[in-house]
């Protein structure tokens, strides 16, 4: 049997062609007809260009319906998708078509020309912006609405997604065709999706939440996806009552509390709301269920490996805990002899992804010799199997649930006129979680200068919401940064009135 992941998907929604696949705010609506043939488009234009199964397509473009459809043509022709976040800058993209080498890249039309230039030598752009328009879907408009869903064994790389490590290189996790049909098939069975349930779908498709977890649960079932190009608390709060699923980051649900037209009146059609990418605090999580009458269920995942845990559909979702394995899923805890003893926490399944990209010894690295993945993270199971996250011994900052490795935006700095040395940790933030702070030493810096600086090389999400300047780092008797003594000094720098910031 053909294990593509998008053949697991048609069989789902074979029956029920007829029905709307997505569903636009403009009030447009696509079937699952209008998802086949669009796809198969794309799928035919991509080989006749001289795409072949493996060869990996680079993807940096705003979300809209048509960037769903590339997706979807890639699994289709046996392409490795490699989606980039639309913030990256120009030496972030340079380092990622270059070690990903691509043979086909699709940009927003005013990036083609750094396209072209970074590109590796016999790599097609193509462009495709936020409405559908570009080269991309102009010259797809010959092909036939028809296309044989290329065979694919389960453990061939289905999406390249790279992840920044400590030292600020970022890695390539591949991800299988069978990895990713396990963990939609699980998630979709424990979160009761059916062809009845209309997922609003406010994350972007770059990141392992929005592309793999809502658009797995949804195409595994055959359900259909209310499609907003971004979370705006406003839009969400409209498009709720034509919803009964939702996914955020912990950040979506504290803004949907700031909304006042948000009320339990608005999630009447709603069975459903799901958290990730970052802890959800148990103030929020008490909040809203006093606000909406619906627990939020959080769960835990990484790149890596997809979904690990979650709170059960039925049963008790406890606040502060990111509940029991998912069915298929192993979890222990490195070293532990006893129920709640912390330590870090490995994973094992068929969620669980081959290897880095290109990166042997990285891959070796992140295994244990009985094959259990390392995943970096500190935790703890209690008695009745509910998995606790700790804290993160890869020094991640997850900032509005998305990941920011400190060394990256360390060594960013510290190349800049002035500055002698900086650390980057993450401060809690009432809106974003934890918002990445920098501390810089050096002589004559000049905050602004270092700002505008960072503007060029970093994406958004990346830059500092605050620069603190000292005259010397604290350190340890080892001569190591004693960042836990900075998170300290620094907790309270943010108050509510930064939400807005």
């Amino acid at each position: 049997m053909n294990q593509n992941l998008y053949s697991r998907f048609s069989r789902a929604f074979a029956p029920g062609l007829d029905k709307p696949a997505v569903v636009t705010p403009r009030g447009e609506t696509y079937r699952y007809a209008d998802l086949e043939a669009r796809s198969a488009a794309i799928a035919a234009h991509l080989v006749a260009l001289g795409a072949h199964p493996g060869d990996r397509v680079t993807v940096q473009v705003g979300k809209s319906v048509e960037a769903l459809w590339l997706y979807l043509a890639c699994l289709r022709s046996g392409l490795v998708f490699h989606p980039l976040n639309d913030g990256y800058r120009r030496d972030e993209v340079a380092f990622l078509l270059t070690d990903a080498e691509p043979c086909i890249a699709v940009c927003d039309p005013a990036a083609e020309a750094q396209f072209r230039e970074l590109a590796p030598t016999g790599c097609r752009v193509l462009t495709l912006d936020a409405v559908g328009k570009g080269s991309l879907l102009a010259a797809t408009m010959a092909e036939a609405p028809a296309f044989e869903t290329v065979a694919r064994a389960a453990g061939d790389t289905a999406v390249l997604l790279y992840t920044s490590g400590t030292t600020g290189q970022p890695k390539g996790a591949m991800l299988s065709h069978g990895n990713l049909a396990a963990n939609a098939a699980t998630l979709a069975s424990a979160w009761g999706f059916s062809a009845t349930d209309r997922l609003l779908h406010a994350l972007p498709i770059y990141h392992a939440h929005g592309l793999f977890v809502g658009l797995g649960c949804a195409f595994m079932s055959g359900a259909s996806l209310e499609w907003l190009s971004r979370f705006d608390a406003g839009e969400v709060v409209g498009a709720l009552g034509r919803s009964t699923v939702m996914m955020g980051v912990p950040t979506y649900y504290t803004r949907l509390l700031a909304e006042p037209s948000f009320t339990r009146e608005r999630c009447a059609t709603m069975r459903l709301f799901v958290s990730g990418s970052a802890p959800l605090s148990p103030e929020t999580f008490a909040a809203f269920r006093e606000r909406s009458g619906h627990a939020i269920l959080e769960r835990y995942g990484m790149t890596e490996t997809g979904m690990n845990a979650a709170n059960p559909l039925r049963g008790e979702r406890r606040p502060g805990s990111v509940g029991p394995a998912l069915p298929g899923v192993s979890i222990r805890i490195a070293g532990a002899a006893s129920a709640g003893t912390i330590g870090e926490i490995e994973v094992r399944g068929p969620n669980v992804f081959s290897g880095y990209w290109r990166a042997p010894e990285k891959t070796a690295e992140s295994f244990t010799a009985d094959g259990w993945f390392r995943t970096g993270d500190q935790g703890f199971l209690d008695g009745d199997g509910y998995l606790t996250i700790a804290g993160r011994s890869k020094d991640l900052v997850i900032s509005g649930g998305l990941n920011v490795y400190p060394r990256e935006v360390e060594l960013a700095i510290e190349q800049l006129p002035g500055v002698h040395e900086a650390a980057v940790i993450g401060v809690p933030h009432p809106d974003l979680g934890e918002a990445v702070v920098a501390i810089v030493t050096g002589n004559g810096i000049d905050e602004a200068a270092i700002m505008s600086a960072l503007r060029g090389r970093l994406a958004g999400f990346k830059l500092p919401k605050r620069l603190v300047r000292k005259v010397a780092l604290p350190r340890n008797a080892m001569g190591k940064i004693e960042k836990n003594s900075l998170r300290r000094e620094l907790a309270g720098l943010f108050t509510t009135k930064d939400q807005a910031q």
